[in-house]
């Protein structure tokens, strides 16, 4: 069962989330017709991800991984034999995934071993948008000051 969402609503009453709507819409939009090869995400740590790939066939100089910006991009190209000539071809031979990263997230390394590609994520965010505490100053660093009576004069009975 699909449903459509609108998200509409949200753009017109959200603000600075422009990214993740627009994240919303893509994978809305998205077909998902080839679901090959199979992959696993999973979380390792508080700010530590892998994934993990079934590339069954595949050596390691036909892998291309590439991170731009917010995107992996993961793609593998079979390169044919020319002698060969295939009655059937049921080990797919090329595929792209695109993983979309959320922010400060980076490719910490990657392995292939047994038909498995491990990519290793880490999110190392900045020290500087890391939250920090303020201090609160005490009655101590404000400067006093004299509150002034202002003395209405008597008048005469």
């Amino acid at each position: 069962m699909r449903t459509n969402l609108d998200f509409s609503p949200l753009f017109r009453s959200s603000i600075g989330f422009d990214r993740m709507l627009n994240a919303l819409e893509a994978a809305r939009r998205l077909e998902t017709m080839d679901n090959w090869p199979p992959y696993d995400i999973v979380k390792t740590g508080e700010d530590d991800y892998r994934i993990v790939m079934a590339v069954a066939g595949l050596s390691q100089d036909e892998l291309t991984i590439t991170q731009e910006q917010n995107m992996l991009f993961i793609a593998g190209q079979k390169s044919d034999g020319e002698d060969e000539q295939y009655l059937h071809r049921g080990i797919a031979g090329s595929f792209q995934r695109r993983f979309e990263l959320a922010d400060h997230v980076k490719v910490t390394g990657a392995s292939l071993t047994d038909g498995l590609l491990t990519v290793d994520l880490k999110r190392e965010v900045p020290e500087e948008m890391k939250p920090r505490r303020i201090e609160i100053a005490g009655d101590m660093a404000l400067p006093k000051t004299e509150t002034k009576q202002i003395e209405a004069e008597k008048a005469a009975a």
